[in-house]
């Protein structure tokens, strides 16, 4: 019996290279290219929020840095950008390419959740799993339509969800010592 080649287009970090630049944000997951323009107002008002308190955190606790949008290339079929990442020094010491690009798995990732159906789930499905397998410890889905966070922390080698956070719940992370925020004041 012969076997069917299959047509499926595999995309590269370097394919990325020849695509233009402009406000449209280009990520591959497992080789699929995924599409989306520049997120709304709100959703990167959300995302700075939760930037300015973890890089607030950082500069007091001196253990690591927290990025706002990088790219983040796991390998040549898998090169994403991220809402926010927060990654260690130890991580970050041997974590950067030359083009300034993360290398290694930070330990936290943040996405903040787009109105487009096929935006949220790849970012509750690839995503988690990519995030899962490449090593992530800790994943926060902030969710700005229903103004609460789904966090994901590793367990027996996967991310798998710890809890939900509301408006009136306080945000912190086994990862962060004594880091801490309200959920209200990054919604509002």
């Amino acid at each position: 019996m012969a076997s069917i080649a299959s047509n499926r287009v595999r995309w590269t970090v370097a394919d990325l290279e020849s695509l233009p630049e402009n406000s449209t944000r280009y990520e591959i997951i497992d080789g699929d290219l995924f599409v989306t323009r520049a997120p709304h107002a709100d959703h990167q008002d959300i995302a700075g929020a939760i930037y300015a308190e973890l890089r607030a955190w950082s500069k007091k606790s001196q253990s690591g840095k927290s990025f706002f949008a990088p790219g983040v290339i796991f390998s040549e079929a898998d090169n994403v950008i991220p809402d926010v990442v927060w990654i260690s020094s130890e991580r970050l010491e041997n974590g950067l390419d030359e083009a300034g690009h993360l290398i290694v798995a930070p330990e936290l990732i943040v996405e903040v959740l787009s109105s487009s159906e096929k935006d949220r789930e790849r970012d509750r499905t690839f995503k988690l799993k990519l995030y899962s397998v490449q090593g992530v410890a800790e994943y926060w889905i902030c969710d700005r339509f229903h103004q609460q966070i789904e966090i994901f922390r590793r367990q027996d080698a996967l991310l798998t969800k710890a809890c939900t956070l509301f408006a009136a719940d306080t945000l912190t992370s086994p990862l962060l010592p004594d880091f801490n925020c309200s959920v209200a004041e990054i919604f509002s």
